[in-house]
């Protein structure tokens, strides 16, 4: 294709999208919304990953050991221990190192009376999957030799639910949202098509190639998906700072650590232009497919 030929096609695209200004406003609007919401829910679920995976690696599960074994006895558990599976580290504590740890983080003078033989030996577990938490904290209980296990199951399993949903609506919420996007593109660009049927008609006639025709009104989608899609991610950001600044201001969230934009920025920017981009051209594809029937 000539350069000259393209420009012509180009600028019948963009002439297209101020043709029809309302309802190009309407598609851009309804691709920013989708791309907005799908943006904040992603964020929402990657911090929330972030904060799981912080609690796999602080959130440790406490296997202690029957009083009435040996420092030796209570090693040799070790190998049994690890075949329960979902450990990501298990590290030994005995009674002393126990009673050691107690002193540092509390008044030593509490424990002047009391000698190491009132601790138990321990394991110190990390688990590789903290939403298995219930599950390896009974197979540990079935270990001989293990008295008692301590996990604080209640708030692991309330993080995984709440990423659960978070998940389980945004995929929901998005799909809908990109069927109406893509409703609203195809029939804006409709309009262009019905303003321009004889127009085409006569193109037809006179032999233009369907990719000649057609060629504008994916322009058009194309141009209108990626300002919807520039536009949710300008907003996203702003958004996300806003909240970021927020939530770290505020005393009852000072254990929260947010994932940085900065290391998002660009996949999600890749992301919503892409998408906004399918959409503007499925719907360009679409809404001319009627008129080179022959």
């Amino acid at each position: 294709m000539k350069l000259n030929r393209f420009f012509y096609l180009v600028g019948q695209g963009v002439k297209n999208i101020f043709t029809h200004g309302f309802m190009s406003f309407a598609s851009v609007a309804i691709i920013t919304a989708c791309l907005l919401i799908m943006g904040c829910f992603s964020l929402i679920t990657l911090n929330i990953d972030n904060m799981i995976a912080e609690m796999q690696s602080q959130n440790k599960v406490l296997a202690y050991v029957d009083e009435t074994l040996s420092e030796d006895e209570a090693r040799a558990l070790q190998k049994d221990v690890e075949k329960v599976g979902n450990i990501d580290s298990i590290e030994f504590i005995t009674r002393e190192e126990a009673m050691k740890s107690f002193e540092s983080d509390y008044d030593s003078k509490l424990f002047s009376n009391i000698d190491s033989s009132v601790f138990r030996h321990r394991y110190v577990i990390s688990l590789t999957d903290i939403s298995q938490m219930d599950q390896t904290k009974t197979k540990l209980e079935n270990v001989k030799g293990i008295a008692d296990v301590t996990a604080h199951l209640d708030y692991a399993e309330k993080f995984v639910t709440f990423r659960n949903i978070v998940s389980v609506v945004s995929v929901i919420l998005v799909v809908i949202l990109f069927v109406v996007s893509l409703f609203i593109m195809t029939n804006t660009i409709k309009l262009a098509t019905f303003g321009r049927r004889e127009e085409i008609a006569i193109m037809r006639i006179v032999g233009a190639t369907n990719g000649f025709i057609r060629l504008p009104f994916v322009i058009e989608g194309l141009i209108l998906g990626a300002l919807g899609g520039g536009i949710a991610y300008l907003l996203v950001m702003a958004l996300y700072h806003v909240a970021t600044q927020k939530l770290l201001s505020a005393m009852a969230f000072g254990f929260v650590v947010l994932v940085p934009f900065s290391t998002v920025a660009m996949p999600l920017l890749g992301v919503f232009l892409g998408v906004g981009i399918l959409v503007g051209v499925l719907g360009g594809l679409s809404a001319i497919r009627n008129y080179l029937k022959f």
